[in-house]
């Protein structure tokens, strides 16, 4: 499996995460994906423990099975 993280925007619409090169990054595992996602949005991940709401959030990535 693999998987992405995306962050909400202030009008409540969700957006990948992209790395410099512009492509999105995905991570071999929910907990690498966890740990990416405390490291680039430390505010955030720690917000959500206080203030309730979540603004980051770790997708699974389904592969297409028709490829």
């Amino acid at each position: 499996m693999l998987y992405k993280i995306e962050v909400e925007d202030e009008r409540g619409l969700w957006h990948d995460v992209r790395g410099d090169d512009g492509k999105v990054l995905v991570y071999g595992s929910a907990d690498e994906a966890r740990v990416a996602l405390a490291e680039r949005f430390p505010v955030l991940v720690q917000m959500e423990k206080f203030a309730g709401g979540k603004r980051t959030r770790v997708i699974r990535i389904y592969e297409d099975e028709e490829r």
